[in-house]
């Protein structure tokens, strides 16, 4: 990965809503923080940013998640809840899927990753958008298992 390539991912890390990304490629470790100063580690090489403001979660959002479990991203990576652009979703809120079946798809250096449903389940709520770039362990959707 090059200097250019980190810088780029800094950019779209900062114009994101997620607040914190882990990256591990061979002898690189970056890691992001929008809540501390968050630094990238290249042999032999730092690059430093300003930590952004986070704003505050809104309190429906966050009673939502009281209720049932949450689905999270297992990787950092661009969301897409639908399997090409206009296209219907892989699944919708009070949708009941089984388990493994895709609830959407993860992109990341170019490379599709789906997400499973962990069980048998009901969507309660799309927690991200789509076309946003989310974090590791961020919470996705919101499920009631059955």
């Amino acid at each position: 990965m090059e200097l250019t390539d980190i810088l780029a991912l800094l950019d779209r890390f900062d114009a994101s809503s997620a607040a914190v990304m882990k990256l591990r490629l061979g002898d690189l470790r970056l890691e992001l923080s929008k809540t501390a100063a968050p630094a990238a580690v290249l042999p032999g090489t730092a690059v430093e940013t300003a930590p952004a403001a986070v704003a505050a979660p809104a309190a429906p959002a966050a009673a939502a998640q009281s209720e049932g479990t949450a689905v999270k991203a297992p990787l950092v990576g661009t969301f897409y809840a639908a399997p090409a652009p206009g296209e219907a979703p892989f699944v919708s809120v009070g949708d009941t899927v089984k388990k493994g079946q895709t609830l959407c798809v993860l992109e990341a250096m170019k490379m599709m990753s789906e997400v499973p449903a962990p069980c048998d389940c009901v969507i309660l709520e799309v927690l991200a958008k789509d076309g946003d770039l989310v974090g590791y362990d961020a919470p996705l959707f919101q499920i009631r298992e059955l």
